[in-house]
């Protein structure tokens, strides 16, 4: 059983990374090109990740008189870019997944100089330790590892074999699925202690940038006239942040466990959040369009 537990998140990792062959199944080169003509999306979603959602997180410790040290920690998570899981969240839900593989790609880049900014910022502000968070190079490699190179190889196989393509889209799904259900309950598991020790300091304050997040991310495409995949795509881009990267660097260059309680939390409640945010706003789990227009 201890050697399961040790292999684990290797498995996860391979299941993540054989999710993202399954949805570059459904994906062609002509996808990502249509995205260069239709820049409005890719820039909303931006200023939304980079500029808005910081702001709001701010407001929110400020509103909630969250202490310094939890401060710090979610405004940690606000930096971090979106996850691998708002790919599978979109592709269940009827959003552009191409839109969402370039905006994670993006943002991750993004995030090695926006991230440090916001976080020296929050320690700056409520901390004052004099701690210094460093560009978080190594990410970009992961991203490459775990999203690029899966998705470009089912793309391939989806032009090479098209009809195989087509035969593994409903598998696929099925198992991504699962696997939803696993991280879910495995996040639950995990950070169980932290949750109830710290969820009555912490808990609403995250979970109102979840739902915030999720919110924000969705509706402005679309009061700015955008269609519906599209805003989905932005919508769990947005709502859906890289809680494991806030985590690393709580623990990893802080130093600090007390700073990951924010993402930790998150981290179960983005399952729960995303999900209840599909079915009951944007309806049953459907087969996703490859693109669409911004």
């Amino acid at each position: 059983m201890s050697d399961f537990i040790t292999l684990l998140p290797t498995l996860l990792i391979g299941a993540l990374a054989l999710i993202m062959f399954g949805l570059g199944l459904s994906l062609t080169l002509g996808d990502f090109r249509r995205l260069l003509g239709h820049p409005k999306a890719v820039i909303v979603a931006l200023a939304l990740q980079a500029l808005v959602l910081p702001a709001i997180c701010y407001g929110l410790v400020v509103l909630f008189g969250v202490p310094p040290i939890y401060a710090v920690g979610l405004m940690l998570l606000a930096a971090s870019p979106g996850g691998v899981s708002a790919n599978l969240f979109s592709h269940l839900f009827g959003g552009n997944v191409a839109m969402n593989i370039s905006l994670t790609a993006i943002n991750t880049l993004l995030s090695i100089v926006s991230l440090p900014l916001i976080a020296n910022f929050a320690i700056e502000t409520f901390s004052n330790s004099g701690q210094v968070v460093p560009m978080q190079t190594g990410k970009v490699i992961e991203v490459i590892g775990i999203v690029l190179i899966p998705v470009a190889a089912g793309m391939l196989v989806k032009r090479s074999v098209p009809g195989f393509a087509a035969r593994m889209d409903k598998p696929m799904k099925r198992f991504s699925m699962v696997v939803l259900a696993l991280l879910a309950v495995i996040a639950f598991a995990k950070e169980w202690n932290a949750l109830t020790s710290s969820f009555a300091t912490i808990g609403a304050a995250v979970i109102a940038f979840n739902i915030l997040s999720l919110g924000l991310g969705y509706t402005v495409p679309r009061l700015l006239g955008m269609d519906k995949a599209n805003a989905v795509a932005i919508g769990y881009e947005i709502g859906i942040h890289n809680s494991t990267l806030a985590i690393f660097v709580a623990v990893s260059v802080l130093g600090d466990f007390r700073l990951m309680v924010p993402a930790a939390i998150y981290s179960i409640s983005m399952y729960v959040f995303a999900t209840a945010f599909g079915l009951l706003v944007l309806g049953k789990p459907q087969a996703a369009p490859a693109a669409a227009q911004a």
